[in-house]
């Protein structure tokens, strides 16, 4: 018997239907719905469909797997790139064996290494270069930006039933956020005066621009301005690591800005954690002086 044969095949009415991977895809996106990544999913799935449309499930193996990995590394993305498609097809996978039971133990995925990363941040003075350098609409988004660590879909979805300006805050609902859990907002001063500006403008839509709200922020104006203030590598979202690491610096506790910033573990304010030392400090300086190098050292 081969391999088709002899795996666990699922009844359709009376004779035995062999699930593919189109039918995997279009139950996990029937599941999976409410995602807060699901629009990132379909598009990896549409890039998996290239390779895999039509194959049953049980001719996935670790040679298929390995080449589409090879297939994806060819394409000259990043390591991370590629462990996202890869954990997305192991998902897939996983819940047709477990949980649907379409097919017996899935092929073994393993990701790639991906290289530490720099968290990429602007100083108060880059910041203030960048923001002279854009247009108006975007200034005051990526001032707002700057002000409370919002993701991009959070500023530019963000709508006037989420503000309330007597208690200078805003809150983005469950269903906006990439946790899934309700998210305070509070204002500081900058924030507030951003947020000012924009009454008046659009009916249900904080930022607009020319009366309709703005639905893209990386344009060619983002990017011009970003050579203009010789600011390089920087995206949008690095806006928000920029906020964090600002408010690290200035010491608020790591507790405090996971909870400003929506963040579900703590593992992910821990990468700010090295921007500030003050509250090792005391530590440092519990180690004897070494008097006699020092004298040593001024001779």
């Amino acid at each position: 018997m081969g391999v088709r044969e002899s795996v666990q095949l699922c009844l359709g009415g009376d004779s035995l239907v062999l699930k593919t991977w189109d039918d995997a895809v279009e139950r996990w996106l029937l599941e999976k719905a409410d995602k807060a990544s699901i629009h990132s999913d379909a598009c990896i799935i549409r890039w998996l469909n290239r390779s895999l449309s039509g194959v049953p499930l049980v001719e996935i193996t670790r040679a298929v797997v390995d080449a589409v990995t090879h297939k994806k590394v060819a394409s000259g993305v990043a390591n991370g790139t590629v462990n996202r498609m890869l954990a997305l097809l192991r998902a897939i996978l996983r819940r047709a064996s477990l949980d649907w039971e379409w097919l017996g133990p899935v092929p073994k995925v393993r990701l790639l290494r991906e290289p530490s990363r720099r968290i990429r941040y602007l100083s108060a003075a880059q910041a203030d270069r960048l923001l002279r350098e854009l247009p108006a609409h975007l200034a005051e988004m990526a001032a707002f930006s700057l002000a409370t660590g919002l993701r991009k879909a959070n500023v530019t979805g963000l709508q006037w039933s989420q503000v309330d300006l007597v208690r200078q805050m805003a809150w983005i609902h469950p269903d906006q956020s990439k946790t899934r859990k309700a998210i305070a907002v509070p204002f500081n001063d900058d924030a507030l005066r951003v947020v000012t500006l924009q009454v008046g403008k659009h009916p249900t839509h904080v930022f607009s621009f020319k009366g309709e709200r703005i639905l893209q922020v990386s344009t060619a104006a983002w990017y011009k301005a970003l050579k203009r203030a010789s600011i390089e590598d920087f995206r949008w979202h690095d806006l928000r690591h920029t906020w964090a690491s600002w408010h690290v610096q200035n010491g608020t506790p790591l507790h405090a800005l996971q909870e400003l910033g929506g963040w579900e573990s703590e593992s992910m304010v821990r990468r700010y954690a090295h921007l500030s030392a003050s509250h090792l400090a005391v530590y440092a300086a519990r180690l004897p002086s070494l008097t006699a190098a020092t004298e040593m050292s001024l001779s």
